[in-house]
C-alpha cells in the first residue's frame, strides 16, 4: 500500500483482504488485535504516512532484561535491510498477554536505542503485530525467531504479518532467555558459570567429549565475531581482547612490591561490614602483573584522532543504569572534542578524505571482570550472567568499541600501561561501589591523572542487584507467570503443529495441480 494512504483507507482495504481470504482472522474490527492511531495520536513521530521501503524492516518484542538474545534477534534483522525499527510492547499490554514485566517501558526502549544495529525504538507497539503499524513506519517485513509467540488466547503474535506475506524467519539465539535468567536468581544456581572463557573457546573446557566442546567452543566464539560487527551487522567493528594474568592479579589490589606504605589494616567497621563475604584476606595486596594480552576478533581499532577511554565492571544484567553511565562517558569526550574543533566541516572533511567515512572521537574500552571475580566479591550467585553473556550485552552497545575479557578488579599501573592501545586518556568510573573496601580500586589511575569521575544519574541504582530485588520482591507473581506460560506452552506447540500441518496441506495442494 502507498506510504500515503490514510488510515481510515488503510482499515478499510484490511477489511477487504480479510474477506477475500488474504488475511487469517477476523478476531475483532482493527484486524490486528489492537487500536491504530490517527494521525497525531502515534507514540512517537512522524505523524504522517512513511513510503514503504523493502529495506526497513521491523522487529517487536518485550525486551525485558537486555539479554544477547534480544540481541542477536536485532542483529540478524538488521542484516536484512538498511533500517530496523524495533516496536517495544507497553507494560500493560505485555501484563495482559503474558504477565508482569520486570523493566518499565522507558528502561526497556532505552535498552533498546543503545543497541549498535536498532536505528529507533517504537514504543507501545501492539503485541499483536499489526500491519497499519508498520506500514506506518514505512517497512514491510517484520522480522521474528522460528519460535512461536502467542497472545493471552493463544494465537499467534503474527498471523496477520504471515497471511500478507511480510513475515521473515530468523534464529532464535539458544541457551538465554528472560525465563532462564529469572530461574537463575529464583533458583541461586550456580550452573552457568565459566571458569576460563578462553579455554572454552578453544574447547579445552565444557560440557560434553572433545568434539562437543570444540563445537561448543566455535560457535560461541563465531557469535564474539557476529556480535562485534558494525551497525550494520555485516562489517567489522569492535575489538575483542582476552587479558591472562593469574588470578591473585584479577581478583586483588595490586603493588609493585608485595606490600605497601598504604596498606592499612581493616577496621572493625570494614571487618563487620566484609565478614559475610569473607573478604578480610583480600586486605593484602599482591605483586601486580603486566599479563599478556591475545586478540580474539579485529576489529576498526582506534583511528586518526580518537581519544581511548577505559571503563570496567562486570556489566551484569546489562540494563540502563550501566547504558546511562556509556552514554554519560561518551558524551562527556564528545563534549571535549567539541571544543578541539572535531565537528566542524573541515575536520570532518579531512577525515572523510583520509579513512573513507566519519567517526565518533571517542574509542571506548570495556574491561569485564571473569565469573569468580565477580562471584567473590558480591557472593550469593553473582553474576547472574556468565562472561560470555555479559561480554555479548556489552558488545551488541553502539557506545563500545573494544571488549577486553578477562580484566582486573583492581587497576594496576602495569594494566594500564600495556592496554593495547596504550596508556588511556581516561578511565572512567561512578562515584559509588557497591560493597565497602579499605582500599582503592582505582588509586592507580588516580595516580597517572587519568581517572575520571561520572556523577550519579536517574538509573544510577539499576544494577544486577536492583533486578534481583525487584524479582524477589515479586517472586509469586513471576511464579504464577511462569506456571501460566507453560500452560500455554501447549497451545503455542498446538499452534506450531497446525501451522506445520498447515503448510503440509498447502504442498500436497501443488503438487496435485502440477501433478508432482
Amino acid at each position: 500500500m502507498p506510504g500515503n494512504t490514510p488510515a481510515i483507507v488503510r482499515r478499510q482495504s484490511a477489511k477487504v483482504e480479510l474477506e477475500l481470504g488474504r488475511l487469517s482472522s477476523p478476531s475483532d474490527d482493527t484486524l490486528q488485535g489492537e487500536w491504530i492511531p490517527a494521525e497525531g495520536d502515534w507514540p512517537v513521530g512522524p505523524q504522517e504516512d512513511v513510503e514503504v521501503d523493502k529495506s526497513c524492516i521491523w522487529i517487536d518484542g518485550c525486551f525485558d532484561f537486555s539479554h544477547h538474545g534480544h540481541a542477536g534477534a536485532m542483529l540478524q534483522a538488521r542484516q536484512l535491510g538498511t533500517k530496523l525499527l524495533v516496536g517495544v510492547h507497553s507494560d500493560e499490554a505485555i501484563l495482559e498477554n503474558k504477565g508482569p514485566t520486570v523493566m518499565r517501558l522507558d528502561e526497556r526502549v532505552m535498552a533498546v536505542e543503545a543497541c549498535r544495529w536498532a536505528t529507533r525504538a517504537i514504543p507501545q507497539a501492539p503485541y499483536v503485530t499489526s500491519l497499519p503499524w508498520i506500514t506506518h513506519y514505512g517497512c514491510w517485513y517484520v522480522v521474528h525467531g522460528d519460535d512461536i509467540t502467542s497472545d493471552s488466547n493463544g494465537q499467534d503474535c503474527y498471523r496477520y504479518v504471515k497471511a500478507a506475506g511480510r513475515f521473515r524467519v530468523v534464529k532464535r539465539t539458544p541457551g538465554i532467555s528472560t525465563t532462564d535468567l529469572v530461574g537463575r536468581m529464583l533458583l541461586c544456581t550456580k550452573t552457568h558459570f565459566i571458569h576460563s572463557l578462553e579455554k572454552m573457546l578453544s574447547g579445552e573446557e565444557g560440557p560434553g567429549g572433545e568434539v562437543e566442546r570444540k563445537e561448543t567452543g566455535e560457535a560461541m566464539l563465531q557469535r564474539i565475531k557476529d556480535y562485534a560487527t558494525d551497525s550494520t551487522g555485516l562489517s567489522p567493528g569492535c575489538d575483542v581482547w582476552y587479558w591472562h594474568a593469574s588470578r591473585p592479579a584479577k581478583l586483588r589490589r595490586t603493588t609493585t612490591t608485595q606490600s605497601s606504605v598504604g596498606d592499612r589494616r581493616p577496621s572493625v567497621h570494614d571487618r563487620r561490614e566484609s565478614s559475610g563475604h569473607n573478604h578480610s584476606h583480600n586486605h593484602h595486596a599482591v605483586k601486580e602483573e603486566k599479563g599478556k594480552f591475545h586478540k580474539l576478533v579485529d576489529g576498526k581499532g582506534v583511528r586518526p584522532g580518537q581519544v581511548v577511554a577505559y571503563v570496567d565492571g562486570g556489566w551484569d544484567l546489562f540494563s540502563s543504569g550501566h547504558i546511562e553511565f556509556l552514554r554519560i562517558v561518551t558524551q562527556t569526550e564528545e563534549d571535549a572534542a567539541k571544543q578541539r574543533g572535531w565537528y566542524t566541516e573541515e575536520a570532518k572533511k579531512e577525515r572523510i578524505e583520509k579513512t573513507g567515512e566519519d567517526y565518533s572521537p571517542v574509542f571506548l574500552v570495556a574491561g569485564i571482570h571473569d565469573d569468580e571475580v565477580i562471584n567473590h566479591w558480591k557472593g550469593i550467585n553473582f553474576p547472574i550472567m556468565n562472561i560470555f553473556e555479559r561480554g555479548l550485552c556489552v558488545l551488541q552497545c553502539k557506545y563500545i568499541n573494544a571488549v577486553v575479557f578477562g580484566s582486573p578488579f583492581s587497576l594496576s599501573k602495569a594494566f594500564l600501561l600495556t592496554l593495547p592501545y596504550g596508556t588511556p586518556s581516561a578511565v572512567y568510573h561512578g562515584t559509588t561501589s557497591f560493597m565497602p573496601l579499605t582500599y582503592d580500586p582505582y588509586a592507580p589511575a588516580k595516580s597517572l591523572d587519568i581517572y575520571r569521575e561520572v556523577a550519579n544519574h536517574n538509573w544510577q541504582d539499576v544494577n544486577a542487584g536492583e533486578i534481583v530485588n525487584r524479582i524477589m520482591k515479586g517472586r509469586a507473581a513471576y511464579e504464577e507467570r511462569q506456571r501460566l506460560k507453560g500452560e500455554k506452552g501447549v497451545s503455542e506447540e498446538a499452534e506450531k503443529r497446525r501451522q506445520e500441518l498447515q503448510r503440509e496441506q498447502s504442498w500436497k495442494e501443488v503438487e496435485g495441480q502440477f501433478g508432482l
